[in-house]
């Protein structure tokens, strides 16, 4: 049985696994392709297509046709197709199913255990509800894996491994990361990361198709172009192929057709870079403040500007990054390198779960009978197993992370905040704790809600961050003002987040390993349940 990392993208996805030369290799999908457009339709209420049929469906049945799913994980939202309900996790469980089928026909290998990646900057809903797709889908999800992590580990096997710090610009269908990251002989750490998972390529798409019907409507200003979806969805189609056409060529002439209005439009480059400039500047911020960050952590050069995902393909990117920073970036495998590496790290994570005696990578404990075992069973060699037993893949806290107060400077207005445990780009795993105190006298409950930062930057302000779970420590004897309360957050690599409250005087407590607003485990078991009486095909 192959173990697989999965790039679950936002517009395209991709699998890799490792091959009998024991280098990662892309599963290709039943159409021989190496991606799979991330897009579903629910042709029939027992019938799902994914991948490139449904991608092109989307003209003709927009209604019936999911895309951008990911940009939705993480929310409380509900799609309903033929009376079915569909939450996010659901959906994205059907591309998960399908790159595994034909992950598996290609590998004559049962496909069961994956690594999912995700953007750096998911934050603990998002990648909460990533897992469980993986487990709609039938699925045994290892980990989840930052994507520019696993670009980082796939770059090192191709490079020759040694010593070096790298950026890695991340601009994909859907999402966009920064990320610095040290890369030595037995680890791989996180420096810091930041990002916008609502940026990304598609957003580029979305820019071009509103100039074509623009410039369709200017000259017939009597049609209802703009309120066919058949038609805009054609043009978000038409859109993203300009948009590739235009990374070698400065011009390109895109024809359209309405209840019998025709017009022809020609797209320069120049045009093109031109509407979808603030996105550019957009990255070029974040870019900047991941540099910030990472010069208050004491880096302050690369041995390499990475630039990762499909959209690093467009010419302005480099050209930017080039002129505002003085970069050469180099481009690295952009659609397929974060599949590549998310299978080193799903080998790395097999090889660790076979060795829970030597999670901190001493082989000492370990028999060499039982790694010549596990050597055979995954097909590397027995040096291969020691050495990757020895990696350690460190990643950080995409946000922080605390709890609501009030105001310790001054009490009496009783004005609300967070107060962060866990500040951003805390590396994992971690523990903190954090001591706060009771405001009004005879208190007999305590009610104690985990905030996590949604802003750009982390602040105390509540509209700068998102609830994301609560619990109460009630039935206290009458306490006074001031008892101190100790609120501890645990959180482990993969980021899920455990919360020990205390309140001192009775050690009564409180715990949490927090419950995302969304999918109980019940509701994530009966979609598993649905998703597997569904006929799933490309």
């Amino acid at each position: 049985m192959t173990t697989l990392g999965i790039d679950l993208g936002t517009t395209y996805s991709c699998v890799a696994y490792i091959d009998d030369t024991g280098r990662p290799a892309i599963a290709k999908n039943r159409d021989g392709d190496d991606t799979t457009p991330s897009v579903v339709y629910l042709e029939t209420p027992e019938n799902v297509i994914v991948g490139k049929t449904a991608k092109r469906t989307a003209a003709d049945e927009p209604d019936l046709v999911v895309a951008l799913i990911k940009r939705q994980m993480g929310q409380d939202v509900e799609l309903e197709f033929h009376g079915v309900s569909y939450s996010p996790p659901k959906i994205s469980a059907l591309i998960l199913r399908e790159l595994a089928q034909a992950a598996a026909e290609f590998t004559g290998e049962e496909a069961k255990d994956v690594v999912i990646t995700v953007p750096a900057y998911f934050g603990i809903a998002e990648r909460e509800a990533t897992k469980n797709a993986g487990t709609i889908a039938g699925l045994n999800v290892l980990n989840v894996v930052p994507e520019p992590v696993a670009a980082a580990l796939h770059y090192e096997v191709v490079s020759g491994g040694g010593d070096s710090t790298v950026l890695v610009y991340d601009l994909g269908g859907g999402t966009f990361d920064m990320t610095v990251i040290r890369i030595s002989e037995n680890d791989i750490r996180v420096v810091c990361t930041d990002g916008d998972h609502h940026l990304g390529g598609a957003d580029w798409d979305e820019r071009l198709a509103q100039h074509l019907l623009e410039a369709f409507l200017a000259e017939h200003p009597e049609s209802e172009a703009d309120n066919s979806e058949e038609f805009l969805q054609g043009l978000r189609l038409a859109a993203e192929d300009l948009k590739r056409e235009l990374s070698s060529a400065q011009t390109r002439r895109h024809n359209m057709r309405f209840s019998g209005d025709t017009s022809k439009v020609e797209v320069t480059r120049e045009t093109f870079e031109q509407i979808t400039s603030d996105l550019l500047e957009r990255t070029l911020t974040i870019t900047q403040r991941t540099l910030d960050t990472a010069r208050e952590k004491g880096v302050t050069s690369f041995d390499e500007v990475l630039l990762v995902g499909g959209s690093t393909r467009m010419p302005a990117v480099p050209k930017a990054l080039a002129d505002r920073f003085g970069f050469a970036p180099r481009v690295h495998d952009p659609d397929l390198a974060v599949a590549k590496g998310a299978a080193r790290f799903a080998l790395i994570e097999s090889i660790k779960i076979a060795l829970p005696d030597a999670a901190d990578g001493d082989l000492d404990k370990v028999s060499m009978a039982k790694i010549r075992g596990i050597a055979d069973g995954l097909g590397i060699p027995v040096e291969e197993v020691q050495e990757l037993a020895k990696k350690r893949v460190a990643v950080t806290t995409p946000r922080a992370f605390g709890v609501k107060v009030i105001d310790g400077n001054d009490p009496a207005k009783k004005r609300l905040m967070v107060s962060h445990i866990l500040d951003a780009n805390t590396e994992l795993a971690a523990s903190r704790t954090e001591q706060y105190y009771t405001v009004e006298d005879n208190q007999t409950g305590i009610e104690v809600e985990i905030w996590e930062q949604k802003g750009d930057r982390p602040s105390p302000n509540l509209e700068d961050n998102a609830q994301i779970a609560k619990g109460l420590i009630d039935k206290l004897p009458p306490l006074p003002r001031s008892s101190p309360i100790d609120v501890t957050f645990d959180m482990d690599p993969t980021g899920r987040l455990a919360v020990l409250a205390v309140e001192l005087s009775t050690g009564k407590e409180l715990r949490m390993v927090l419950q995302i607003e969304g999918l109980s485990e019940e509701e994530v078991k009966n979609e598993a349940a649905q998703v597997g009486r569904l006929l799933v095909s490309n």
